[in-house]
């Protein structure tokens, strides 16, 4: 019991700083005509494909008109598109053009690049255990977003 503590303990000290650091990066990267909401939109319809403006609202904590609104500025600029859902032909899903995709590739491989400068300081070791527990998290997280879904 004393080493899950231990465990969900450094997870909740360590995971926010992780998070900052990588965030702060890819927004470093995200090109001054997109702003924080709007490459905030593209990182979250890349991670969940067919996403609903709703469901999009409730990530970003906005209103619907105002995702709306946000949402219009990147169809405009052919970085997001509008379908019609697979499952139900009312609703309305979002996706990344190539130009979005684009983006996020960019602002993903120079953030991955300052994570290696970052790492190269651990031992070959280390960074084997580091990949290890990512490998044991990974599942367990992405498990439980589905299921809070």
């Amino acid at each position: 019991m004393e080493k899950l503590d231990e465990c969900a303990r450094q997870l909740l000290d360590t995971t926010p700083q992780i998070m900052r650091f990588i965030r702060a990066e890819m927004r470093s990267h995200r090109g001054h005509d997109l702003s924080v909401p709007q490459f905030r939109t593209l990182t979250f319809v890349n991670r969940n494909p067919e996403v609903s403006l709703s469901h999009l609202a409730d990530h970003l904590g906005l209103t619907l008109p105002s995702t709306s609104k946000l949402v219009d500025g990147l169809v405009n600029q052919k970085i997001i598109i509008r379908h019609e859902s697979k499952e139900d032909r009312r609703r309305l899903t979002l996706a990344l053009t190539k130009s979005g995709e684009d983006i996020l590739r960019v602002a993903r491989g120079a953030t991955q690049n300052h994570l290696k400068d970052v790492l190269c300081k651990l031992s070959a070791e280390e960074l084997s255990t580091v990949v290890r527990a990512m490998n044991l998290l990974q599942p367990l997280f992405t498990k439980g977003m589905k299921e809070a879904k």
